[in-house]
């Protein structure tokens, strides 16, 4: 129903924000990811998603499309309700959420607040072709390169590092330079931990 608003950011929360349209007050729950990239309080454009229930209607906002439409798939995984697929794009960005589901790691997605092996998988299942065909991915070479990660991720846990704060140095490494080889990304992550 909604494409997106485009207004004054009246309020920013980690879990929403209320945004003025021409004296009108709009509550959109966001993601912690959607957050981050939200301004202090100027005019902002937030793409929506307006969920109706039963008993509640709720307006999502996204600062990114293709956090939308990441959202949008993930709702449509049954057992994936709006507070999980939220949860999800707060806890990894839309970007760790797509490679997780394309190269079938289940790790990644199963370390999500709320949701188990089984629906990790379920996730997976449901998504992978359509997440390949959407995005024109070829699995190949993000297995490939989804190897070299792990690698290096598994050498850095082993040097007393926490996955959690390898992964973030990592994914940061990898975003300036896919073509790394584990030597080098290990290298440049410590230079960053």
């Amino acid at each position: 129903m909604y494409a997106y608003l485009k207004g004054k950011l009246v309020e920013k929360n980690p879990t929403y924000a209320i945004i003025d349209c021409n004296g009108v007050g709009y509550f959109l729950n966001i993601s912690l990811h959607t957050y981050g990239l939200l301004p202090s309080d100027e005019n902002v454009m937030l793409y929506t998603h307006l969920q109706v229930k039963e008993d509640s209607h709720a307006l999502f906002g996204f600062a990114q499309k293709a956090e939308r439409e990441i959202f949008l798939l993930l709702l449509s995984v049954n057992g994936i309700g709006a507070s999980t697929a939220r949860t999800m794009l707060s806890s990894l960005d839309p970007t760790q959420v797509r490679d997780a589901i394309a190269s079938g790691d289940v790790a990644t997605i199963q370390g999500v607040k709320g949701i188990g092996a089984k629906t990790a998988q379920r996730v997976i299942i449901d998504l992978k072709d359509k997440i390949l065909k959407v995005y024109d991915m070829d699995e190949v070479s993000l297995k490939s390169n989804n190897t070299n990660k792990e690698e290096a991720l598994s050498a850095l846990e082993v040097l007393g590092y926490t996955r959690r704060q390898s992964e973030k140095v990592v994914e940061k490494v990898l975003s300036a330079d896919a073509s790394l080889s584990v030597e080098d990304i290990i290298k440049k992550a410590l230079k960053n931990l």
